[in-house]
């Protein structure tokens, strides 16, 4: 059925469109009669407004852009579905888009939100070895713009994460006061800025506690899959088959550690301890269940969907518009994969 216009009104009528606009929007302009008339038409004929239209106009589209470089992984699922349930409760709609750890993927994602006029962007970025002029691009053209997870400092925006030097720091301390001392991390891609942090808490909390950091004990991931922890697991536990614990970028690297130690029969954690990061539903089901660093990432999207919403309405008004660094706290979920080790 096609859809009625206001000049399919006007013409039913035979006033002019302009009329029938302001009779629906309760001018005074126009007589009681005839905005009975037309109120009634349109009630009658199922008329809605093209809303589209109408934001064009006012110069907004009620959309918000989201690019994340993964889909797949928990933690970004429970971020999409924070930044989901408050843009909604603000009547927004969500534009997702998945850069796939690519830079140019990224730029390519960037263009195109920009050319659908959303209102603003939310983004975790790929890559903290490239240039980001593409990211800059989207201040320059004043488009609200939130950074979370992954960030980095030289852009003006606000920003929502974690400490993850911090939160690293905490979980190998653990490990150690569990009596650990030879702890194997498998860290994320050297361009993360994430697995950069948390290698420098690994190394700090060793540090700290009289243990020297053994380069040596350190993995670089190619990614952050169950397969990459199968594999690196099994190049660390092959160099160095006295270490007594594993610390890993994320829960599913953990996962594919727990998973060779399983397979060459390695008793979880008598002989060796593991630790995750990010407390996803993955970690409580696996066998032994896994200890990790429970990171909020749900709170993480609603926060940083709050952020741009604000910014967006404030820029509507023409207000002066601060940026906000938010940084969520974390806490360390103990369960089968850690143990306290008896000193001799």
């Amino acid at each position: 059925m096609k859809e009625v216009t206001l000049k399919d009104i006007a013409q039913i009528l035979g006033i002019s469109v302009t009329t029938v606009s302001k009779a629906l929007k309760g001018y005074k302009d126009v007589s009681p009669e005839t905005r009975k008339s037309v109120m009634m038409l349109a009630e009658n004929l199922n008329y809605k407004p093209n809303t589209v239209a109408l934001n064009l106009k006012n110069r907004e589209t009620r959309t918000i852009g989201l690019i994340i470089p993964a889909i797949v992984h928990n933690f970004f699922s429970s971020v999409m579905h924070g930044i989901i349930a408050e843009a909604e409760k603000n009547g927004y709609l969500v534009i997702i888009l998945q850069s796939n750890e690519s830079s140019e993927l990224e730029k390519k994602q960037i263009e195109l939100l920009i050319d659908k006029r959303v209102d603003g962007i939310l983004m975790s970025i790929v890559d903290i070895t490239a240039e980001h002029e593409h990211i800059k691009k989207i201040i320059d053209k004043e488009i609200p713009l939130v950074l979370f997870d992954q960030v980095i400092d030289e852009i003006e925006c606000s920003k929502v994460t974690i400490d993850d030097q911090r939160a690293a720091y905490n979980a190998v301390s653990t490990l150690i006061k569990n009596g650990n001392k030879k702890i194997v991390h498998l860290r994320g891609p050297e361009n993360s800025i994430n697995a950069k942090w948390r290698c420098e808490g690994y190394e700090k909390a060793l540090n700290d506690h009289g243990i020297t950091a053994d380069p040596s004990l350190i993995y670089v991931c190619d990614g952050y899959s169950i397969e990459d922890g199968k594999e690196f697991a099994e190049k660390a536990l092959n160099d160095h088959p006295d270490a007594d614990a594993i610390f890993c970028i994320t829960d599913l690297v953990a996962v594919g550690a727990i998973a060779h130690l399983n397979e060459r029969g390695i008793k979880i954690p008598e002989q060796i301890s593991v630790m995750g990061f990010s407390n996803s539903p993955i970690a409580s089901i696996i066998s032994p269940s896994l200890s990790s660093v429970d990171q909020p990432a749900t709170q993480m999207g609603k926060e940083s969907a709050s952020l741009l919403i604000e910014e967006i309405a404030k820029r509507k008004e023409k207000e002066s518009i601060s940026h906000y660094q938010v940084q969520l706290p974390t806490n360390i979920i103990e369960r089968e994969s850690t143990l306290t080790k008896v000193l001799n």
